[in-house]
């Protein structure tokens, strides 16, 4: 039975979908205005991680992830470039789908865009202005009147008293209560706008997730994702807008997973302490940095250093080691380690137990190795089909530890090297085989002598 951390409840819960078998998940995708950063992909992949062990465990998953593609940055990183709004987001989609791939990210099955449901964001505010929950003064401007909607703060187990402390309301605004919040912004000049019912303008940013989601999954739907920086305002304002809209229960649960930190502090492109996915994959391997993100409990920060992401790199040489050398077969045997890693996944999703049932795993195929090659085959396939939920291991084992080496070593002189070396040693030359290591050792390639052969792959 898979159990669930439901933010809403703040409990673990027994999942049990509204229809059946089938599941219907939206989570909160990226404001496409610059180069994904690892914030974002802990985000992708703590959820492609929930995706894959879903439908590992036989549910009919379909899996909902927007894109904002129109607010404020975008408008300002649009006109400080002297391009189209539409021409980043596009050149930004696209190499956000790049980092994805790399990262070995499983695309949703339906990714929505912001400016593809202007039309149902209408028509969800008029809902709302004919129940009384919005209003607009006249300006332009829609605003969501909070003081109306009795549920609000449940999520983020924050009080409306409270949250009107130090609430002021600016110049430029036509609010009735300083906790209002828009919902469709009256133009500005110079920016893009669309035609709608209170006059030209662009929707806030809330009512497009509750706008996509019920679009795309119905008005209730089994589980909302998102970072934990978006349990308030972002997802107590869509529950009080589509709850208000339509008078149903908007997600059963609700998902968040933790920060990736630098310093104690949130990663956030906002700090400016930020590193984009496709500047940490110049350096690290993309399963590296995805073991990395992992291997950490989907609910907990995650602290970014060297050093984290070299125990990551340590913990897949471990695992590639084992799997070297080993025909790929399918998995046999080791089924109580897969009970040991269900165990841990319907907990929670709880990676950390998993990962440690994979080390255990890989000893077990270490020790078989020169007694029982066909039952350490059997073990390996069984190693990469758990591997598979967490998205690793499923690379050859040598060109994942021999990566990096183009540019620094040439292999076909280490494959030589090496082929010299056995000759020595089958001629009994004892000294030309030491030397000859030594050459190649000083190339920074680290040899293995095993019962397959002698392998090889860069010295950490």
């Amino acid at each position: 039975m898979l159990n669930i951390y439901n933010t809403l409840s703040k409990t673990k819960e027994a999942f049990k979908p509204l229809d059946g078998n089938k599941v219907r998940m939206y989570v909160c995708g990226m404001t496409v205005y610059d180069y994904c950063h690892l914030g974002h992909g802990r985000s992708m992949v703590a959820f492609d991680l929930v995706t894959r062990w879903l439908r590992k465990s036989g549910y009919e998953l379909t899996y909902v992830r927007n894109i904002t593609d129109i607010d404020d940055k975008i408008i300002n990183r649009a006109n400080e470039n002297g391009e189209s709004f539409e021409a980043l987001t596009a050149r930004m989609i696209d190499a956000m789908h790049e980092d994805e791939r790399r990262l070995s990210i499983l695309p949703p099955d339906l990714e929505p865009r912001a400016t593809d449901h202007i039309p149902g964001m209408h028509a969800m505010i008029q809902t709302l202005i004919d129940k009384g929950y919005a209003y607009a003064p006249g300006n332009g401007d829609v605003y969501y009147r909070v003081g109306k909607f009795v549920g609000y703060g449940k999520l983020s187990r924050k009080k409306i008293e409270d949250l009107r402390i130090g609430a002021r309301i600016e110049v430029d605004e036509a609010k009735q209560d300083p906790l209002d919040f828009v919902l469709w912004k009256g133009v500005k000049p110079g920016e893009p706008s669309w035609e709608s019912p209170w006059g030209p303008g662009r929707p806030g940013w809330h009512i497009e997730c509750s706008v996509m989601s019920t679009c795309c999954l119905g008005e209730s739907f089994d589980i909302h994702g998102g970072g934990s920086d978006l349990e308030f305002p972002h997802h107590e304002n869509e529950i009080a807008q589509s709850e208000a809209a339509t008078g149903k229960q908007y997600a059963n649960a609700w998902m968040h997973c933790g920060m990736i930190r630098i310093n104690g502090e949130k990663m956030s492109k906002s700090l400016n302490n930020f590193f984009t996915i496709r500047d940490v994959l110049e350096k690290y391997h993309p399963e590296v940095v995805r073991y990395l993100l992992v291997s950490s409990h989907y609910r907990s920060a995650i602290n970014y250093s060297e050093d984290s992401l070299r125990d990551a790199k340590g913990a897949l040489e471990r695992f590639y080691h084992a799997l070297r050398g080993l025909p790929r077969v399918a998995a046999v045997g080791g089924e109580a380690f897969v009970e040991r890693f269900s165990v841990a996944m319907n907990d929670d999703f709880g990676t950390p137990e998993a990962c440690a049932v994979l080390f255990d795993l890989v000893r077990e195929v270490n020790r078989l190795r020169e007694s029982d090659a066909e039952a350490a085959a059997g073990l390996a396939g069984r190693l990469r089909e758990l591997g598979e939920v967490l998205g690793v291991l499923q690379l050859d084992a040598d060109d994942f530890l021999r990566a990096g080496a183009e540019g620094k070593v040439d292999g076909a002189e280490v494959e030589a090297l090496i082929q010299a070396r056995l000759q020595a040693r089958a001629d009994k030359n004892w000294a030309e085989s030491d030397r000859i290591r030594d050459q190649i050792t000083a190339m920074g390639v680290v040899l293995e002598d095993g019962k397959g052969g002698t392998t090889w792959r860069l010295a950490d």
